[in-house]
């Protein structure tokens, strides 16, 4: 069998690498080919595109990177046409993806789709899409299942994969024991983001908001992971005038975000994480000025953070575009900071999130319902029904 995966993120690079693992155990002998990164590369998928160009947020963010794109888009429709895959698995990564689904639907390929477009969240219309394109779709959130139910799409909710991903984190103790010093004042965690982009817009407003802390809570202590996939110069040259005690580390995102009792981050799929180890947190997020008016018009939720639209109301402070000040984000944290007993209300929340969010195994759940969209016969001895998700 021929599977062909499109991750144009790094989360989706880490998600696909996941699930060949599971597919090659399920169906030995599969070959693989991808829109991805190194993790896929080192799964075993053939890489025809690298994903690094790729990753670009908002619609004026798109422009610098449109002849990139284009190639890829090229490639990739090349590689197709040519290999004719059994299946193609769309990871995340929406507007590509649609329109990569689109390609493959006139080539007379399945598709399968691994982390759904939050169209239950923007532009709701591109349903109808999708349902006209993609076979089957595998849904990460507990209320996705329902929404694309009721506009007749073929949809299983298999649980969240980070569940699978931060089965390897580290505890809070041992975490409060890599990075904590007896005595120590509370510690909080400074998350710009995994991209460039992020970093360059995020980490100043970050490190003006850790010198307000450190003013108002005695003691306070800041720590910043940098991700694997950046170069740690950039962090090390915004904070070397930063008079705090602050420190960098390099690719333990997980253990910082553990051992830390309050974390400032940009929304995204970390504030999962963070709620998996219930570590309480403040998000922020901002966009370009001239691309938040339309999105903004567009989104048909009441909040950003993932928390807080599982639980259906706001536990997990969130200050996005104008609000996202030095001045406001610290007196969030602040006021957290000062009341340890609003921080554990808070884990107790995130606790909930945690339950909700299924059982592990994830990656095996997806890999068997690929193996069906594929047409592909399992053996007997491997075709037992996945184990039943936690909702």
């Amino acid at each position: 069998m021929r599977v062909f995966l499109s991750a144009g993120e790094a989360s989706g690079d880490l998600h696909g690498a996941h699930l060949v693992k599971a597919l090659r155990s399920l169906a030995p002998g599969t070959t693989f080919s991808c829109l991805g990164g190194a993790l896929l590369g080192e799964a075993g998928a053939e890489v025809i595109v690298p994903n690094h160009d790729l990753a670009v947020v908002g619609v004026l963010e798109v422009l610098p990177h449109l002849r990139t794109i284009a190639r890829a888009w090229r490639r990739i429709e090349e590689h197709l046409e040519a290999v004719r895959p059994d299946v193609v698995v769309l990871i995340d990564f929406p507007d590509f993806n649609s329109m990569l689904a689109r390609v493959a639907r006139r080539l007379g390929l399945k598709i399968f789709y691994y982390i759904s477009p939050q169209v239950w969240a923007w532009r709701q219309g591109r349903v109808q899409t999708l349902k006209r394109l993609v076979d089957r779709m595998a849904v990460i959130l507990p209320f996705e299942e329902a929404f694309y139910q009721r506009h007749g799409m073929k949809v299983d909710y298999v649980g969240h994969p980070l569940l699978d991903v931060m089965a390897q984190a580290p505890s809070r103790e041992e975490a409060r024991r890599r990075y904590r010093l007896p005595g120590e004042g509370p510690l909080v965690g400074l998350l710009a983001g995994s991209r460039r982009g992020e970093r360059d817009k995020f980490l100043p407003l970050l490190l003006e908001t850790a010198s307000m802390i450190a003013r108002h809570v005695p003691g306070a202590s800041f720590i910043i992971p940098v991700a694997p996939t950046l170069d740690e110069a950039p962090f090390q040259t915004a904070t070397a005038c930063f008079s705090a005690p602050l420190r960098l580390i390099k690719g333990d995102t997980h253990g910082i975000m553990a051992a830390s009792d309050l974390i400032l981050t940009a929304s995204g799929t970390v504030t999962l994480e963070a709620a998996i180890l219930e570590t309480p947190m403040v998000l922020f997020y901002k966009i370009a000025p001239l691309t938040y008016p339309l999105a903004r018009r567009l989104v048909k939720v009441p909040w950003v953070g993932l928390p807080n639209l599982i639980a259906g109301r706001p536990i997990v402070p969130e200050l996005i575009q104008d609000e996202a000040t030095p001045e406001q984000l610290a007196a969030e944290a602040v006021a957290l900071l000062r009341h340890p007993q609003r921080l554990e209300a808070q884990r107790e929340e995130l606790s909930r999130i945690r339950a909700r969010l299924g059982t592990p195994g994830v990656s095996e759940r997806v890999a068997r319902l690929v193996l069906e969209t594929a047409g592909f016969d399992l053996p007997a001895e491997a075709a037992s029904p996945p184990p039943a998700v936690a909702v």
